[in-house]
């Protein structure tokens, strides 16, 4: 049985056809988008269907997008444990390493809510995090002369043990449905050469008082 059916002028209505196609599927049933595409080329406004692969509901306005705007549709999430130091020139930044995740957005119109925790330090002077959309920096401060524009910050240390968490909040617009990757660059905020470190302190002494920690990143896509 067809997830769709155009009747035509003068055709007899069966009783399979109301319990098919007007009652039971009132609600069209699809396995994927490319079955849904290949029933209906041509949408109306105000369609609703629902994709047995993704579990969801969807209503056609000017595309496909989930029922109900702020509906969280997916989420994806990366963990890093391990420790992670660069050497880095002054206001230089380099990514951090495992601390990426990817997500394929099922509509253009859906959002995509980004969630981060860093654990941080330098030796001398506090750091700054750029979160990137695939190769493109986003959630920026404004330009401001020669000032270097990043996504949020960390404080200087006050001793070699010591670890800062910095955190990041961004609801972004991909306007995409292709799979995309997010990620976050660590910068030297010292005059001249430092090293940043991740998920652990300075000196890093091999001792119940000294800590490692974790950082993470997740990715929420949101209903349009």
């Amino acid at each position: 049985m067809s997830g769709r059916k155009t009747f035509t002028a003068g055709e007899v209505l069966q009783a399979a056809d109301v319990n098919d196609y007007l009652m039971d599927q009132s609600v069209m049933v699809f396995a994927g988008t490319a079955a849904r595409g290949s029933a209906i080329p041509s949408p109306s406004e105000g369609m609703v269907t629902y994709l047995e692969d993704a579990d969801e509901l969807q209503v056609y306005t000017t595309d496909w997008g989930g029922v109900g705007g702020g509906t969280i549709l997916q989420v994806v999430s990366t963990t890093k444990t391990d420790a992670f130091s660069a050497v880095l020139a002054s206001g230089a930044d380099t990514a951090i390493t495992g601390l990426s995740v990817s997500i394929t957005p099922t509509s253009t119109s859906s959002k995509v809510y980004v969630v981060a925790s860093v654990s941080n330090t330098a030796y001398t002077t506090g750091v700054a995090f750029i979160l990137k959309r695939d190769s493109t920096e986003i959630s920026l401060g404004d330009a401001a002369g020669s000032r270097r524009r990043v996504t949020a910050g960390g404080n200087a240390p006050v001793s070699a043990i010591e670890m800062n968490s910095s955190a990041i909040n961004f609801l972004d617009s991909p306007a995409t449905t292709s799979s995309i990757t997010y990620s976050i660059n660590i910068m030297n905020l010292r005059g001249s050469s430092d090293t940043v470190y991740v998920n652990r302190g300075v000196t890093d002494t091999d001792a119940s008082n000294w800590p490692r920690g974790s950082s993470t990143i997740t990715v929420m896509e949101v209903a349009g």
